[in-house]
């Protein structure tokens, strides 16, 4: 057990350093290695309870920046697209929400590197309602919400500071929600409790040193390495499922 929570706690400082970096990213880190040492059944409600815990801290900090009048169109449909999601964790497979994961990681990794020269206007809200549903399901199946809703924010092209702020707007009170459906669905665990509160104190540290990087950092390149990170990680999981 006690290897298991070292383990458990390097993969969450990792990934709460970069979701304290750049705003996003924990789940897409901490979820295809937590998977291997812990289970589904356990890396996704400790995830869950990991990226509430982040977006409190964050948005504490710096609520000032973000943009709530965006931000509850995408939670509004999210709210609806949860409970789908938590419908499809407890009803598919383990191997394919695997491959549905390396999926969402190569694809999300490959359009950061390419970066379309698209933008959109405050006006253009139906699409807001589509990402946000769409998140809500990969929420509520995987904690995988991000993806979707990082890329359309990101075509509002925002300063880096509003960004990561209003991404918390977001991720807080959908994640809330994704955690209590979680908890009703019975995956709060002894097991999972008990490894949050062993990573708890490593969070703080970690979103302490990654906002002293957000604030002082030009993080291009640091996206960079994420991007080939992520789909280096979704093609294992996808190879993994393809020679099973």
């Amino acid at each position: 057990m006690i290897s298991l929570i070292l383990i458990t706690t390097g993969i969450i400082f990792v990934a709460s350093f970069i979701r304290s970096a750049l705003g996003f990213g924990e789940a897409l880190i901490a979820m295809p290695l937590l998977v291997v040492f812990v289970g589904l059944s356990t890396a996704t409600p400790l995830v869950g309870f990991v990226a509430v815990t982040l977006s409190a801290i964050i948005l504490q900090k710096d609520w000032r920046f973000a943009d709530f009048k965006l931000t509850w169109r995408l939670v509004l449909s999210s709210l609806i697209g949860i409970p789908i999601g938590l419908l499809m964790l407890k009803g598919v497979a383990e191997e394919l929400m695997q491959g549905l994961l390396g999926i969402v990681l190569i694809a999300y990794g490959l359009y950061r590197f390419i970066k379309p020269e698209l933008m959109l206007k405050k006006g253009n809200i139906g699409l807001g309602y589509i990402f946000g549903f769409l998140s809500g399901i990969l929420g509520g199946a995987y904690n995988t919400n991000g993806p979707l809703v990082v890329i359309y924010a990101n075509l509002y092209r925002w300063p880096p500071q509003q960004f990561r702020s209003t991404m918390q707007s977001y991720f807080l009170p959908t994640g809330v929600c994704i955690v209590i459906g979680q908890g009703l669905a019975g995956m709060w665990t002894e097991k999972v409790i008990t490894l949050y509160l062993c990573v708890l104190p490593i969070i703080y540290l970690a979103v302490y040193i990654g906002r002293k990087i957000h604030m002082s950092f030009a993080l291009n390149y640091l996206n960079r390495i994420i991007n080939g990170v992520l789909i280096f990680m979704g093609l294992l999981l996808v190879f993994h499922i393809i020679i099973q």
